[in-house]
């Protein structure tokens, strides 16, 4: 009797680029077998450093956009118009659901930060999600849809329609329900590469590792996807106080380089590997 398939799991870490740290973290765990994926962030001052890393031959990621409305400046004229500095996730929301976004600048804002990733890299993104996932919301979730459309080669997009795992039963909904789930039916609908279900939504105070075995148990047979925020110690000139979550990073990247981390996969019967589908499924 043949032993039963292991479940493949994306694990993809966010913010590469955005604060120091990250993308050293990123490399280590991703040349450890511990990651599939990085999320960048080409708008942030280290994005060009960070590129630099990732682009090292120790470094088999699959990397992508995370499209950032919600800090920092934005890199095109035509947001910077309406937006000197990006306005925080709370004034974007609100904008998102009241229909008054800039979608014609945040469209131009888009293709900046696409083209950033293209210039550092020397490719296209693998896929795109959104840093705090603005790339679901109301009027930018077709911005993004109706862009890649255009590439010679479609990027895959982060399904936050379907949200799994233990607590932050709050936080997961306002994920699903404020665009989540209306990005979910357009990518089933277009046809486009997703992952099927997403984990790894806390409040950055938990235990970690508690977690991570509630969502590998929770994480489907395929097109799971796991978004994490590993980071390394902050370099001696940088603020302490320039990451909120700079502790919970450090958790992290703690964690999914130790042997507990292999040992709960191991257990679980999980394996990193690739998240993305295009089969529609109830499970979107």
């Amino acid at each position: 009797m043949s032993a039963p398939r292991a479940r493949v799991l994306g694990v993809c870490a966010d913010d590469a680029g955005l604060v120091d740290g990250v993308a050293e973290s990123v490399v280590a765990l991703a040349a450890a077998g511990r990651l599939s994926a990085a999320s960048c962030v080409t708008n942030a001052a280290g994005w060009r450093a960070a590129a630099a890393l990732l682009a090292s031959p120790r470094s088999p990621l699959e990397l992508g956009l995370h499209f950032n409305l919600s800090e920092g400046p934005p890199l095109s004229a035509a947001l910077r118009a309406h937006w000197p500095t990006l306005p925080g996730l709370a004034r974007v929301l609100a904008q998102a659901h009241l229909r008054t976004l800039p979608l014609a600048a945040i469209g131009a804002e888009f293709a900046a930060q696409v083209d950033a990733f293209a210039a550092a890299l020397g490719r296209m993104p693998a896929f795109v999600d959104g840093h705090q996932h603005v790339h679901a919301l109301p009027g930018v979730r077709r911005v993004v849809l109706d862009a890649v459309a255009a590439w010679p080669e479609a990027p895959a997009i982060r399904s936050t329609g379907r949200v799994l795992g233990p607590g932050a039963a709050f936080k997961r909904w306002v994920i699903e329900a404020g665009g989540g789930r209306a990005l979910a039916r357009m990518l089933v609908a277009r046809s486009v590469a997703h992952n099927r279900a997403l984990l790894g939504a806390y409040d950055f105070k938990a235990g970690y590792r508690p977690l991570m075995q509630a969502w590998l148990a929770a994480a489907p047979n395929d097109g799971g996807l796991l978004f994490c925020h590993p980071g390394a110690l902050a370099s001696a000139g940088e603020r302490r106080d320039s990451d909120p979550i700079a502790a919970a990073r450090r958790r992290e990247a703690a964690y999914l380089a130790s042997d507990d981390f292999r040992a709960d996969l191991d257990a679980a019967g999980v394996t990193v590997g690739a998240a993305w589908a295009t089969q529609s499924s109830s499970a979107c």
